[in-house]
């Protein structure tokens, strides 16, 4: 029974990190449609989400739960397969907020299409950064998650922290925009939601890394990792 649960273990975390690449994928295709200003790859995120992303989701679900009723699994087993569980909601999580972002493009791109295609709606660097840094997370995150690296989960977490100045600076500059130009309002509250989409993706990030401190170590530490 052990031998065969270690195959099955095996079979499950190749599921999740197959969802992660598709997930991982959608993510820089959503960012760089909006850098791009490209609302057909727009599209093609929002399309691989509903279809791709979200089926193999239940799929990963349906299996782990497949396992806890066929081997009814105890310490270490368990673990691995609760947090699969965890996980894979936020892999999901962090699909749906990939399709929003690529749903922000579209909508900029109805504001005014020549406009949007034009110079004259740019992407303000300052997203570079927290763009740079969330996707970094991420990758760190399955890297973390592949190897069961608890050093490199803490430091995910750790990542959070910055990823949060970023957002609200952001916030803090575009509505400093608004007060001085009014017509920029609708275009800039699209950003705005862009940048607080990137940083539910790094809390998404920092709970998969919690979970994955949890399951090498048997040890809960949600709310106690600072900087």
């Amino acid at each position: 029974m052990a031998k065969n649960i270690q195959t099955e273990r095996e079979k499950l975390k190749n599921q999740l990190v197959y969802l992660g690449t598709a997930v991982q994928e959608n993510l820089q295709k959503a960012v760089k449609s909006l850098w791009e200003k490209n609302p057909e790859m727009a599209r093609q995120v929002i399309k691989q989400d509903k279809n791709e992303i979200d089926t193999f989701e239940i799929n990963v679900e349906e299996e782990c739960l497949r396992l806890l009723a066929l081997h009814q699994p105890v310490a270490g087993d368990l673990r691995f397969i609760v947090t699969v569980l965890k996980i894979n909601n936020d892999l999901e999580r962090i699909g749906d907020l990939a399709a929003k972002i690529a749903d922000k493009v579209l909508l900029l791109h109805d504001i005014d299409p020549v406009r949007f295609a034009s110079e004259g709606m740019q992407i303000p660097e300052m997203f570079n950064s927290m763009f740079a840094k969330t996707i970094c997370m991420f990758q760190n995150t399955m890297e973390a998650f592949i190897n069961e690296d608890t050093n490199l989960a803490y430091k995910v977490c750790l990542m959070d922290n910055d990823v949060d100045r970023d957002k609200a600076c952001i916030r803090a500059e575009m509505e400093e925009i608004i007060m001085h130009d009014p017509a920029q309002q609708v275009y800039l509250a699209k950003l705005i939601s862009v940048a607080r989409s990137m940083e539910r993706i790094a809390d998404h990030c920092t709970n998969i890394c919690e979970d994955i401190i949890y399951m090498a170590q048997g040890r809960i530490v949600r709310h106690h990792i600072t900087q």
